[in-house]
């Protein structure tokens, strides 16, 4: 009987043979486990339209489950705001916390596959860091993962992507995440 090999997804292969070394001699640690690394991706949709129509943040769900390979969560206002004719515990979007191998999954998809189907794209924002290690940006169209059917969708929600590290500094994390092949601006 053969022994089934474990898949471990590329870009964790990549920082456990490559990633983890440069950044120990870059930053010359006192050991491998100070080194940065991956904590979680944190993707939110807020879907605006959910207080006209109650099926939305619904669909919204759908397509980010589809896109993170994981199912999404459905949030809910959490006080009404009458201005924006929103009721406490109205679904107002979606989200999902992504870990360990999926994580790694989709931070191979966002950056090989949809940061470049971006239309106009010139590079991700390198300040765009909370002072923490942590990793903010907002992508305007779901439709750019290749895992959303363009035929199929009636309307395009914006999504933000929260890339959360170990890292203590922005600049550790910064240099995390180049390494992973970000396309920062310059």
């Amino acid at each position: 009987m053969a022994k089934t090999e474990k898949y471990t997804p590329r870009m964790k292969e990549r920082y456990e043979q490559a990633i983890r070394k440069e950044m120990l001699e870059q930053f010359k640690y006192g050991n491998a486990m100070e080194v940065p690394r991956l904590d979680k991706i944190v993707i939110n949709m807020g879907v605006g339209e959910a207080t006209g129509d109650s099926k939305k943040p619904t669909v919204a769900a759908e397509d980010l489950s589809a896109i993170a390979g994981q199912k999404a969560v459905i949030t809910r206002s959490r006080k009404a705001i009458a201005a924006f004719k929103l009721r406490e515990g109205m679904p107002i979007g979606a989200k999902v916390t992504l870990r360990k191998d999926r994580m790694y999954e989709f931070l191979d998809r966002l950056v090989t596959i949809a940061l470049p189907r971006v239309r106009d794209f010139r590079g991700l924002n390198p300040k765009s860091f909370d002072g923490r290690g942590n990793y903010a940006m907002g992508i305007k169209e779901h439709i750019v993962f290749p895992e959303i059917n363009y035929d199929k969708v009636d309307q395009t929600w914006g999504m933000d992507i929260i890339v959360c590290t170990t890292a203590k500094t922005d600049d550790e994390a910064r240099a995390l995440l180049k390494a992973f092949n970000f396309p920062f601006r310059q």
